[in-house]
């Protein structure tokens, strides 16, 4: 590192997150008036019955899942509790290599096949939180197929490419990517603790290309001060949340002295993988930086446990606005079933379903990417048979830079010179008069002018 600021800075005790946050999130006491104190005595007389009802997001929540505590008492037994719960500890006990790997999956062939050449692919890094959410799970459950690699990351389709949506190509220096007009995506680093397979930046991700030093990132922060049309920052990489709170802070802070900035925002899959992270000082740090946004990574609803939503309800607390990307995944995510519980798992969370993305055509992606009416048979059977918060937005990003598109179902059946002909969630048809082709030729041959009201003067 080539400013001190190391990628990750151990804090200076070890505290546990929990201990911390009873200790530090206590809210101010609110000074009692002197009756209160010393009450009339027939106030003291007065019994009071009113039960008390905790508000859903304080009822107690375990922990930890049993699945997670049986996994640390068969693998990590000399794991102390804080040891877990430090994110420090869970990035340097990551699972990276197929012998690691043996220890807690039984492997297929085509996962056996693929981890012997995985030199020139996207690397191996499973937290062992994340491990304990798919160990004991047969080679085609959910979870596991998304980060343990197989021999089909290996076929390349003809449609695939390493760079999709050009991303390279609309790069005017390294590390930013600027193609909408108004915001720009600022890519801090190329590390992730856990790897999704099926990741859109498998060719730069995980290969100790791009470091989070600071002649690189002043250089991506000079190009934004230098168009003030850009008022929008997305931090991705790699994911921005495996940084140092230092190293973070230093990057929010540059981006909050460019004047015309007005949003931030972090895309990071840390509270689905490494939910550990998301501790006190982090989210005081991100406070100072506001109007802060979260971009989310949950696929699936095996990922929302108790510590996603301790995770969650953290970084909810300190105002930050909490939205979730789902890619639709193949024999993954590709049912109703599983969207709807996720996306009210996510709600519960507090986390707002945002996007709905169809896997991008990346090299070795043929075997999670869907038919796109797959998607819109999913966003049919959540509109209208769930709350409007819940249903996401179905979108492509559009191979060649072209930018998020979104797709719909056909809810629009035609239109007549007066109405529109609507179709709703139960397939019934209905017409809605348009009003400008109604009122257009009355607008036309008779000016409106305001009405006289007797009792405020007219200007």
């Amino acid at each position: 590192m080539d400013d001190g600021i190391s990628l990750i800075q151990c804090p200076r005790k070890d505290v546990h997150q929990e201990e911390i946050q009873e200790e530090c999130d206590e809210p101010p006491g609110i000074p009692l008036p002197l009756t209160h104190l010393h009450p009339k005595p027939q106030e003291a007389a007065i019994p009071r019955k009113a039960a008390v009802v905790l508000p859903f997001a304080a009822r107690r929540q375990p922990k930890t899942s049993s699945k997670t505590r049986i996994f640390r008492r068969k693998f990590f037994p000399a794991a102390t509790d804080k040891e877990w719960n430090n994110w420090h500890w869970q990035i340097n006990n990551r699972i990276h290599s197929i012998l690691q790997l043996c220890r807690f999956l039984d492997l297929s062939s085509q996962e056996t096949d693929a981890l012997g050449n995985l030199s020139v692919k996207l690397p191996l890094g499973i937290t062992p939180y994340y491990m304990s959410l798919i160990s004991g799970e047969a080679p085609d459950s959910a979870l596991r197929k998304t980060v343990v690699p197989t021999v089909h990351e290996f076929f390349k389709a003809p449609e695939e490419a390493d760079d999709p949506l050009c991303e390279d190509r609309q790069s005017p220096v390294p590390g930013l990517v600027h193609r909408y007009p108004d915001r720009v995506l600022l890519l801090a680093h190329d590390f992730c603790s856990t790897y999704c397979r099926y990741c859109t930046r498998s060719r730069v991700v995980g290969h100790g290309r791009l470091y989070p030093n600071r002649v690189r990132l002043e250089k991506a922060i000079a190009y934004i001060r230098a168009n003030t049309q850009i008022r929008d920052v997305l931090i991705s990489g790699g994911d921005p949340l495996t940084l140092s709170d230092a190293r973070l802070d230093w990057i929010l802070t540059k981006l909050r002295q460019v004047p015309h900035v007005e949003i931030i925002r972090i895309g990071t899959k840390v509270p689905a993988v490494l939910p550990q992270r998301i501790t006190v000082q982090l989210v005081r740090m991100l406070r100072r930086h506001h109007p802060i946004w979260m971009s989310l990574h949950f696929i699936h609803p095996d990922e929302c446990t108790p510590e996603a939503h301790r995770a969650c309800a953290m970084l909810a607390d300190a105002g930050i606005p909490l939205n979730s990307q789902t890619v639709l995944l193949a024999g993954v995510n590709d049912s109703l079933d599983t969207m709807t519980l996720l996306v009210h798992q996510l709600l519960k969370m507090r986390v707002r379903p945002y996007y709905l993305y169809q896997c991008d055509p990346i090299s070795g992606s043929s075997h999670f990417r869907t038919p796109v009416e797959k998607g819109l048979e999913i966003i049919r059977g959540l509109r209208g048979f769930t709350s409007g918060y819940a249903v996401p937005t179905y979108v492509i990003d559009a191979p060649g830079g072209g930018g998020k598109i979104p797709v719909m179902p056909d809810y629009i059946m035609g239109r007549t010179d007066t109405e529109w002909i609507l179709r709703n969630y139960e397939g019934k048809t209905f017409q809605y008069p348009d009003p400008d082709h109604r009122l257009s030729p009355l607008l036309a041959n008779s000016p409106v002018t305001p009405e006289k009201d007797e009792g405020i003067p007219m200007e």
